[in-house]
C-alpha cells in the first residue's frame, strides 16, 4: 500500500496536536523576510490542506501540491470552510513541480522534504522551486534533524482517537528512518479494519541543504529553531530554513 493511502482519512484527527495556527503565525513572520510583497503562496506537499486553507483564510492566494491523491481529496473536501479565493490543488511530485506561473512565496511544512530519500530529488526540487518562485520571493521549509531521526530508532508510538489508532515503529539505518505503521479504524458494524503503511525519511544536514540551495540559485539562507526567530540550538529536533530566490 502506498504512503498515505490508508492514513489520509484519519490524518487530521491523529495530528490534532500539530498547532497549525501557531505555525501559520510563524510562517507569516518569515514572509516578512521576502524582498517582494507576499500575495500568492505555493504549499508544496500540502497533505490534507490544513495549512493551505488557514493561509487562504488569512487573505493569501494558494496553490496546494501533493503527490498523494488521497491526501488531495481530503484537502479539496474542505472547500468552503473559509472565505477567500479557493486554492488550486495539483497532483504532482516535488521533483516534478510544474506551475503555470510564479508565486511570491513557497512553503513546505512538517518535514515533507525528508520524505525525499534520494538526495538528487531534493536538488531537483530546489531547481524546480527556483523556476516558480518570483525573483526576490521567499522559500520556507522545515526538516526533522539528523539527531531527531536517529533517536527514534527502536521506539514505539501510539496515536489514537475514538474511532482510529495508529501504532508506529521507527527504525533508523544509514541515514534513513523507516516508519512501520499499523492503522486500525472502527467500522460501522463495530469491527476494526487494519491497514499497514511504510513511510521513509532521510536525514539531511544543514550543510548539505545549504549547498544545494546555493547551487539552485537561492541566497540569504538562514536557519531557525522550531518556530523560533533564533538560530537552531544544539540538539534541535526541527529546523526551519528561510531563503530568497535570487
Amino acid at each position: 500500500m502506498s504512503s498515505y493511502e490508508a492514513l489520509a482519512g484519519t490524518y487530521d484527527a491523529l495530528t490534532g496536536d500539530v498547532g497549525y495556527e501557531k505555525r501559520a503565525d510563524y510562517l507569516e513572520k518569515l514572509f516578512k523576510k521576502s524582498h517582494i510583497p507576499v500575495h500568492t503562496v505555493l504549499d508544496l506537499a500540502c497533505g490534507t490542506g490544513t495549512m493551505t486553507w488557514i493561509l487562504t483564510g488569512r487573505g493569501y492566494e494558494l496553490i496546494g501540491v501533493d503527490g498523494s491523491e488521497e491526501m488531495l481529496a481530503a484537502a479539496m473536501s474542505k472547500s468552503g470552510c473559509v472565505e477567500g479565493i479557493a486554492p488550486v490543488f495539483l497532483h504532482q511530485s516535488m521533483p516534478r513541480l510544474d506551475l503555470y506561473g510564479t508565486v511570491d512565496a513557497a512553503i513546505c511544512c512538517l518535514d515533507s522534504l525528508n520524505y525525499l530519500t534520494n538526495p538528487k530529488d531534493v536538488q531537483r526540487t530546489f531547481d524546480r522551486l527556483r523556476l516558480f518562485i518570483a525573483p526576490g520571493g521567499v522559500l520556507i521549509f522545515d526538516i526533522n534533524t539528523v539527531e531527531k531521526l536517529a533517536a527514534l530508532d527502536g521506539q514505539v508510538f501510539l496515536d489514537e482517537t475514538e474511532d482510529a489508532y495508529c501504532v508506529w515503529r521507527p527504525e533508523y539505518r544509514r541515514g534513513i528512518c523507516t516508519y512501520y505503521m499499523d492503522l486500525f479504524r472502527l467500522q460501522e458494524d463495530g469491527s476494526w479494519e487494519r491497514s499497514f503503511e511504510m513511510h521513509k525519511e532521510r536525514a539531511y544536514t544543514v550543510e548539505e541543504l545549504t549547498a544545494w540551495l546555493q547551487a539552485a540559485g537561492f541566497g540569504e539562507i538562514r536557519t531557525y529553531g522550531d518556530r523560533k526567530m533564533r538560530a537552531p540550538a544544539e540538539g534541535e529536533q526541527r529546523i526551519y530554513f528561510c531563503c530568497i530566490r535570487e
